[in-house]
């Protein structure tokens, strides 16, 4: 095996690893997103049965520790909507980084591509 093989054959093993750590990275974003998704349907769903509350009529409760505190529904409202402002937030910055992973995964699958047509060529002239 000549040197430029060799150096093909290197370059392409430094790309292949970095597009399966990227590949990796993808899939742990994606399993965060899933996660912020159901906390963001979950919270979405209480203020929506808070909403169907009214103050003189139903008593809300937060759950503090082991103790069961008294809030106001607005305040409860208030919380809840925050919550979902945040976890809307966090899953925004969520899809951006995926987006962005994604045309990184694209550029290492035409880095290979490349490489491994460099060394096919090579390999093919050799022969």
């Amino acid at each position: 095996m000549d040197t430029q093989t060799a150096q093909i054959q290197k370059k392409l093993q430094v790309e292949l690893d970095s597009f399966k750590a990227t590949q990796k990275e993808y899939s742990k974003m994606v399993q965060q997103r899933q996660l912020l998704d159901g906390q963001l349907n979950e919270n979405k769903s209480v203020l929506e049965e808070l909403n169907k509350l009214t103050e003189d009529k139903n008593t809300v409760y937060k759950l503090i520790g082991p103790i069961l505190v008294k809030q106001s529904l607005q305040d409860s409202q208030q919380n809840i909507s925050k919550r979902i402002d945040f976890i809307g937030k966090e899953l925004q910055k969520c899809n951006d980084r995926l987006n962005g992973m994604e045309k990184e995964q694209d550029k290492h699958r035409e880095n290979l591509g490349k490489l491994q047509q460099q060394l096919n060529v090579l390999q093919a002239m050799k022969a």
